[in-house]
């Protein structure tokens, strides 16, 4: 098993036209993931690559396919509105690769997707692999592995790295989830640290955390409460300056509520075993794969 997405995963691809949709659509579809349909507003009737239809709306796409996960390669003015377009066709997992998107915009966003009782995972995130099964999004397949590891992150790259490190020491991975680190997004930490403990292919999880706001604290009471793997934690941000924002646009520490200091603390209180470096999670999740 995995969680969000796995080999029925029936994926359409908005923006699939486009250069960066175009681009990982086939990165997608090379690696097995089940990519049935492409949309593009005005350029319904072709074919990507020669076989996937391209429609002019998702309602159309999930009519002509089945389609039922949407990945989002739109730019930021017309990510929202892609996004709701999704969910009002019925589309119940709807992953924003875009970076960009106006906070307001989702303030927008968040509420109409609840509604339709679809997930969301972003925006600004590099989507999600279940290893061996399909991947949507631009996690890199080859530095992945199956097996029975789950990880969660807000920062893309610092996912990409311990991935690697997981993997070239022989610990396989059953989802690997990147939520990204924008103020508002949909699926965060406890959504995913949730799922996890549910999966009955999921041994252990790691979880990559970086400074700003208080999702990681909420995290650890959750974990504290409701966790009962193995849990490794990583924040990333630990020489940041105060009142300077590091990358992400969630990621400025205000007060003492945001430092890296005070969710390390929180970690600890909640049993989550703290990384100092990437590369120390090989040794704290010590073979649970």
């Amino acid at each position: 098993m995995s969680i969000f997405i796995d080999r029925s995963t029936q994926l359409v691809v908005q923006g699939i036209t486009g250069r960066d949709g175009g681009f990982h659509a086939k990165q997608m579809m090379e690696y097995g993931t089940n990519v049935v349909a492409g949309v593009t507003p005005g350029k319904g009737g072709q074919k990507f690559e020669g076989k996937v239809p391209v429609f002019h709306t998702v309602a159309d796409a999930i009519r002509e396919t089945g389609a039922n996960a949407s990945v989002i390669y739109v730019p930021p003015a017309g990510a929202a509105s892609a996004v709701m377009e999704a969910a009002d066709a019925g589309i119940k997992f709807i992953v924003c690769i875009t970076e960009g998107v106006p906070v307001m915009d989702m303030t927008r966003v968040m509420p109409y997707v609840r509604s339709k009782g679809a997930r969301l995972l972003g925006p600004n995130c590099p989507g999600l692999i279940t290893p061996g099964e399909s991947k949507v999004g631009i996690i890199p397949g080859n530095i992945c592995a199956p097996g029975r590891v789950g990880l969660v992150s807000r920062s893309g790259t610092l996912t990409y790295e311990v991935v690697h490190h997981l993997t070239k020491n022989g610990i396989g991975q059953s989802t690997c989830v990147g939520i990204g680190g924008d103020p508002i997004i949909g699926t965060n930490f406890i959504d995913c640290l949730r799922a996890f403990q549910d999966d009955p292919a999921t041994d252990a999880i790691v979880m990559l955390g970086e400074i700003g706001g208080t999702d990681e604290q909420q995290a650890a009471e959750f974990v504290a409460e409701h966790v009962t793997k193995p849990v490794v934690g990583f924040i990333a941000g630990q020489t940041a300056p105060k009142g300077r924002r590091m990358g992400h646009a969630g990621a400025i520490i205000s007060g003492s509520s945001g430092t890296a200091e005070e969710k390390m603390q929180a970690f600890e209180a909640a049993g989550i075993r703290v990384m100092k470096r990437p590369v120390d999670v090989v040794e704290l999740v010590g073979g649970k794969a």
